[in-house]
């Protein structure tokens, strides 16, 4: 039976430094493996290549950073991207939208959430009002 490579270091360093340029380099040696053994056992134990991972844990903090209100341009630069052009190819690419566009989805969802809330709790016989309903109005 083959025993799981010991890959914690590394995940807690890409982790702890995703703003960070971070090389494959410097995880394979936290893990005492080659370049290409590295890569290898870190795909198949958490089941996307390092840098995937590492530019997932990057869009992750860039929408709870745009949901702050955060600009994009400082957004880039804060989880460790090179540029807003950079930034935004990456969020597409793993989101399917545009970081305007998901902001603009997340406050439409919000207003959505409280205006529904309002009528659940108004006891004006509007209840059962459709949700979509309430997103055209939101959006008009």
């Amino acid at each position: 039976m083959k025993q799981a490579v010991p890959l914690t270091e590394a995940r807690a360093f890409i982790e702890a430094h995703f703003d960070e340029p971070v090389t494959l380099a410097q995880l394979a040696e936290l893990s005492a493996l080659s370049v290409s053994r590295f890569a290898t056992a870190f795909r198949q134990q958490f089941g996307s290549s390092p840098y995937r991972y590492l530019c997932g844990l990057r869009i992750e903090r860039a929408q709870a950073l745009l949901l702050a209100g955060v600009p994009g341009s400082v957004v880039a630069a804060e989880v460790g991207f090179f540029d807003q052009s950079h930034f935004a190819r990456h969020f597409k690419r793993f989101c399917g939208m545009t970081p305007s566009m998901y902001l603009k989805r997340a406050r439409a969802r919000c207003l959505l959430q409280a205006s529904s809330g309002l009528l659940r709790g108004a006891g004006n016989g509007i209840e059962s009002a459709d949700p979509r309903t309430l997103a055209s109005l939101i959006s008009d």
